[in-house]
C-alpha cells in the first residue's frame, strides 16, 4: 500500500485506505507504541470485503506521522507534566476524518486505540457512527496489568535493529493470546518493518504518559448514545477482561464480545468473527440512522 499524508490538528498524520470510498467509512485506531501497519492487510482487507471503506493511520509519535521529539521523554524534569493527553490525540483523530472529507466515520480502536476512539466519541460525538472498542478500558486502573506484562512492556529499549526484533517476539509471547499458536515471523516481520519506519522509544513513553494522566472516560461514556461493540480476550494480561466488562457497563446498550484464549492481540483465527460483528455494528447502525433521517 502506498502511504499517503495530511495535515490534521496542527500536526502531519500518514495513513492508507482499502476498499470503495463510496462504502461506509471505517476507521481503524491502533494502540500504544503500535504503527497502522500493525493491522494487518489481510485483516483490513477483509473488512473492505464487509462493504468498508477502511482507513488505518499512525497516531502521533509513531510511524510516519509527527513525533514531538522537542518533548523529550517521561522523566523528573516533567514534574507530573505531560505534552499531551489521549483527548488530544482523539483530536488528531477528528482532524484526519475532517481532512478526508469524512463528516463522520465508524471507529473501531485496539487498546490504547480503543481508548482514543472512546475519547473521540465523547469528544467529537457528531463524528462517530458506530464505536468499537477492542481490548481496551475507560481508565487504567479499572484494568491493571499482571506483572509478567508489566515487566515485558517495561523492559529497556533495544539497542539495535535485531535487538528490537527479539524484543518485540519475547513481548508478544508474555501478553500474546495463549489459546491461539504465536506467528513469531510475522512478528518479526512487522517489528522489522516498525523499526524501519520510525524507531522512537521516547514517542511510545510520551503516548503511555498520556494514558496513565488522561481522566476516567467512565462517567462521560454513560453519556453516549452511539451503538457501541466491546470486544475483549478473556486471557489479556496487558489490560485484563475488566477493562472490557467496565467499557460495557459504562456506554449504554453497548454489547460485550468476549474470546476464551484470546490475550492482547488479533489472532488470525479471530478474524472472521471480529468482521463478522463489526459488519453487523456498521450496518444496523447506519440503518438505524437513515430511518431516524
Amino acid at each position: 500500500m502506498t502511504t499517503l499524508r495530511t495535515r490534521a490538528n496542527g500536526i502531519e498524520i500518514a495513513y492508507d485506505t482499502f476498499g470503495s470510498p463510496g462504502d461506509r467509512p471505517l476507521l481503524l485506531i491502533m494502540g500504544l507504541g503500535s504503527q497502522m501497519i500493525h493491522w494487518d492487510e489481510d485483516l483490513c482487507g477483509l473488512l473492505a470485503g464487509r462493504g468498508h471503506h477502511v482507513v488505518r493511520f499512525d497516531n502521533r509519535d509513531v510511524g510516519e506521522s509527527t513525533h514531538l521529539h522537542e518533548a523529550g521523554a517521561p522523566g523528573p524534569g516533567w514534574n507530573g507534566r505531560v505534552p499531551y493527553l489521549v483527548g488530544d490525540m482523539a483530536d488528531d483523530a477528528a482532524g484526519l476524518l475532517e481532512a478526508l472529507g469524512l463528516d463522520s466515520a465508524h471507529v473501531a480502536g485496539v487498546s490504547m486505540g480503543g481508548m482514543i476512539a472512546q475519547s473521540l466519541a465523547i469528544r467529537h460525538p457528531h463524528r462517530v457512527r458506530s464505536l468499537t472498542s477492542i481490548m481496551s478500558t475507560p481508565s487504567p486502573r479499572a484494568a491493571p496489568p499482571t506483572e509478567a506484562a508489566m515487566a515485558a512492556l517495561m523492559s529497556p529499549p533495544s539497542p539495535d535493529r535485531e535487538a528490537a526484533i527479539r524484543r518485540a517476539v519475547a513481548t508478544w509471547d508474555v501478553i500474546g493470546s495463549p489459546g491461539y499458536p504465536a506467528d513469531r515471523e510475522r512478528i518479526a516481520r512487522v517489528a522489522a518493518l516498525s523499526y524501519d519506519r520510525a524507531y522512537d522509544p521516547p514517542g511510545t513513553a510520551r503516548q503511555l504518559a498520556a494514558i496513565m494522566a488522561s481522566e476516567d472516560r467512565a462517567p462521560l461514556l454513560a453519556k453516549l448514545t452511539v451503538p457501541a461493540l466491546v470486544m475483549h480476550g478473556e486471557d489479556d494480561q496487558l489490560v485484563p477482561l475488566s477493562g472490557g466488562i467496565a467499557t460495557a457497563e459504562a456506554i449504554p446498550g453497548a454489547r460485550l464480545l468476549t474470546f476464551p484464549g484470546m490475550g492482547h492481540d488479533l489472532p488470525r483465527e479471530l478474524w472472521t468473527d471480529f468482521a463478522d460483528a463489526i459488519e453487523e455494528l456498521t450496518g444496523s447502525a447506519d440503518q438505524a440512522a437513515a430511518a431516524a433521517r
